[in-house]
């Protein structure tokens, strides 16, 4: 079995295409369908379904995308090892976060792992939770971190942070009371609401709690569905509604007298914040490194 057609198999399920998988590789297209033909002729079995542009991965290639995936890194291991043996390791990282931990917690854990590692760069790409875990399932990513827990067999979870979230209305006098005091949880019915999108740590924990609570969810009079939190908080200042937030996003900002914020009574909405990975697959050797230093991170955050 050919290396390199392995490589090239692996970038095309996880691209989903011929022409940007020959791009990544910087071969040619032509060569990107040979390596993969010749891959499934020594396998004896069709490893890629094409329907057009549509491309997907048959029942056998879906086996073998996991073992490639684990070979791949494998060798990716060894080289690593040999470069650290030579004192020098070098390497881009992919490290997908949802909103709150990317701003508050990521800068401080990339400038202590850069400590160690100088020559190591890193791309910080948004997605929501749900987007998150669908990317480390799917192979897109080695690891992520995120406001929610999905359940599957294949992740293991390790908490990073806590974190609470209020509620932020306007700076009016229909919200009287000091900021961080408590305020009847009536007010979820008789304001319109600004949610986050479907995959948000923070909307999945409020419905989650709204539930809990027997509260009715359908019954709320939401007004806009917005991913962005500094627009959610513009939106609250012109008095669209009023909407959940992190604690830690807002606090900065209440000098400025452009909100509010309050606890609600009789519900808590405490989280966690998680940094996730396939626990079956092989990690590249640099995503190792990094894996095993926030194991660290957590350890010296726990003394």
């Amino acid at each position: 079995m050919d290396f390199r057609q392995l490589e090239t198999f692996v970038e095309v399920a996880k691209l989903k295409s011929f022409s940007k998988a020959a791009e990544k590789l910087f071969i040619t297209q032509p060569t990107v369908t040979n390596h993969i033909q010749n891959l499934e002729k020594e396998l004896g079995t069709l490893l890629i379904n094409r329907f057009g542009k549509k491309i997907t991965l048959t029942d056998a290639g879906n086996l073998l995308y996991k073992y490639a995936i684990n070979i791949l890194n494998s060798c990716e291991m060894a080289k690593f090892d040999l470069a650290s043996y030579q004192g020098k390791i070098q390497g881009h990282l992919h490290i997908y976060s949802s909103s709150v931990p990317r701003k508050y917690l990521l800068p401080t854990i990339i400038k202590n792992f850069l400590n160690n590692y100088p020559d190591v760069s890193f791309t910080v790409g948004d997605k929501d939770s749900k987007k998150v875990i669908r990317g480390i399932l799917d192979g897109e990513t080695d690891f992520g971190i995120l406001g929610a827990k999905f359940p599957s067999n294949n992740l293991r979870y390790i908490d990073l942070m806590e974190d609470r979230l209020v509620l932020v209305t306007p700076n009016s006098p229909d919200f009287p009371g000091d900021n961080f005091s408590f305020i009847s949880k009536d007010i979820l019915f008789r304001e319109k609401i600004i949610f986050r999108e479907e995959g948000s740590g923070t909307r999945s924990l409020v419905e989650n709690i709204l539930e809990r609570a027997k509260l009715p969810i359908n019954k709320l009079n939401i007004a806009a569905y917005v991913e962005d939190t500094e627009a959610i908080k513009e939106l609250v200042c012109l008095g669209i509604g009023i909407s959940f937030l992190s604690e830690k996003a807002v606090k900065d900002d209440l000098a400025l007298k452009k909100y509010k914020v309050f606890y609600v009574e009789g519900l808590d909405f405490i989280r966690k914040f998680y940094f996730a990975f396939h626990k079956n697959r092989q990690l590249s050797p640099l995503s190792e490194a990094f894996k095993n230093y926030i194991l660290e991170f957590v350890k010296d955050q726990k003394k």
